[in-house]
């Protein structure tokens, strides 16, 4: 069989936001994904469902399989004639063993190619407001392994020429070689006022800086526990940092570990907001969305949308699953050529606006009651409704639309079920006190997410878990079944979920 294509591919330095284009598309076309530790997981989610994900990371020492096996797996894999990728931290030629890996491609006439990533030097220090060059500091700057020990003979660091003649160095892997590092560098004449700095997890929501000189900065590392991964920039630039430091000072969420139990699909708009301000989200998706097994009261709807008059949206979801169906008949918008409409949140009216349709009536305030208020001005009496929302939802606003007189048909546009095979990992997030904050977007996220705890280990797993609620009928729902609600939106939508916890960190 011909041998399928091997890409050498650069994750990056830890930030998802930081992989190439070239790198994206070499994942969507992979038949085999081979990837390390240090390979941000959310890359993985370009992958197709497909592909076969392997992972042979190297952590402090506990490899999962030697170099030699990894090169051998790579080999085996490509020889089953499907597209690899082997996806590798930061750049796969720097420090990365890509080059070794090359060569056995060549060695067994497999194709390959290779896909730079930006290296974790060039991305942390950035990030840490470090600039490795600077026209008034130094023209000259060193990548050198800090993993290799300094105090081995045959050493091939030219500790001299790295000392005297290289304005920045930057050390890779070399936490743990830091006082030999130091102690060569003096002992070949570096000044021991040079600052120093230590960047742990470069790029990412966790990232940690530490400075100080070659003097006094194993101590300050000691003192802060600080552990690999990390690189470490020796030079003047590192002092540029005091006003040029930016990612650190600008996210009041930084290294905050925050679970988000939103449906995955629908996960991704809360997610991104708080990355962008630094947490670090931790996914346990509770619950899925999914269309109904039963369409006929729905398809009904649809078959007669001539005789509504109000057709009413109290969600997103109610939204993408009444369209989806409406387009599998073989209808369009043009069908809601004589139907008003109203929206329960900005976003669901957003999401509306994509299919052409601005909404008639947009509640100041995102409950269900204030739909039923916003009606009160409207003549209802023998209107016709259509309301396409959850199977199992309150009935506040068709009991009150009812009462002024309107005819309400409530169809079951999409069912909430509940996710089941998070149990273990929640558990063991909650065992280790991993996260900050638990974030709850509905009563059914609430319901789900206490499911999926050991009944008699409630109390113990979840005494130290903060709550914050994006309203008072979810946190209604979190108490009764056992939680302290910490944090409540004061605005009833994602945004304002986000700002309440930037509001809580703030005061912090």
């Amino acid at each position: 069989m011909k041998p399928g294509k091997v890409f050498l591919v650069g994750a990056g330095p830890g930030d998802p936001g930081l992989f190439t284009l070239k790198g994206k598309e070499c994942m969507a076309q992979a038949g085999v994904i081979i990837y390390d530790y240090l390979a941000a997981p959310p890359l993985l989610a370009l992958a197709s469902p497909e592909a076969e994900c392997i992972y042979v990371g190297k952590k402090g020492g506990d490899h999962t399989l030697s170099q030699d096996a990894i090169n051998q797996l790579i080999v085996d894999k490509a020889r089953t004639g499907r597209t690899v990728v082997r996806l590798k931290g930061g750049d796969p030629f720097i420090f990365g063993r890509g080059g070794e890996e090359a060569e056995v491609l060549k060695e067994n006439g497999i194709p390959f190619e290779v896909v730079p990533g930006v290296t974790a030097g060039i991305a942390a220090s950035a990030y840490a407001g470090i600039p490795l060059t600077h026209r008034k500091m130094t023209a000259t700057l060193a990548f050198v392994t800090g993993h290799e020990d300094p105090a081995k003979e045959d050493s091939n660091i030219n500790w001299e020429a790295l000392s005297r003649g290289i304005g920045t160095i930057v050390f890779y892997m070399g936490v743990k070689n830091l006082p030999l590092i130091t102690a060569r560098l003096l002992q070949h004449g570096r000044d021991p006022m040079t600052p120093v700095a230590l960047i742990r997890w470069g790029s990412t929501t966790r990232q940690q800086t530490l400075t100080g000189n070659l003097t006094d900065i194993e101590e300050k590392v000691r003192m802060a526990g600080l552990k690999a991964p990390a690189i470490i920039v020796v030079g003047d630039v590192v002092q540029l940092r005091n006003n040029l430091a930016w990612f650190e000072k600008e996210r009041p969420l930084l290294g905050k570990r925050i679970l988000v139990t939103r449906a995955r699909e629908q996960a991704s708009d809360l997610v991104h907001q708080l990355t962008q301000l630094g947490a670090c989200c931790i996914e346990i998706p509770t619950i899925r969305v999914e269309k109904p097994k039963d369409l006929s009261a729905m398809d009904a709807a649809i078959d007669t949308l001539d005789h509504y008059d109000w057709l009413i949206f109290t969600s997103v979801n109610g939204v993408r699953h009444f369209f989806h169906r409406l387009f599998e008949k073989g209808l369009d918008v043009r069908a809601l050529h004589r139907v008003k409409t109203a929206c329960i949140g900005p976003v669901t009216a957003e999401r509306l606006l994509d299919f052409g349709i601005r909404c008639d009536i947009l509640p100041q305030s995102y409950r269900a009651e204030s739909v039923a208020d916003a009606f009160m001005g409207v003549p209802m009496k023998g209107q016709n409704v259509l309301l396409p929302r959850a199977e199992e939802a309150r009935s506040v606003l068709p009991d009150a639309l009812r009462e002024m007189g309107a005819n309400v048909d409530e169809v079951t546009a999409y069912v909430t079920l509940p996710v089941t095979d998070q149990a273990d990992a929640l558990t063991s997030i909650l065992e280790k006190g991993d996260a900050d904050f638990v974030t709850f977007t509905s009563s059914s996220t609430v319901k789900n997410f206490t499911s999926l705890i050991p009944a008699n280990r409630f109390e113990e797993l979840t005494r130290h878990l903060k709550v914050a609620s994006i309203g008072p009928i979810t946190s209604d729902t979190a108490i009764k079944l056992g939680f302290t609600v910490d944090i409540e939106a004061k605005e009833f939508t994602i945004p304002g979920l986000v700002g309440a916890l930037c509001g809580e960190f703030s005061h912090t």
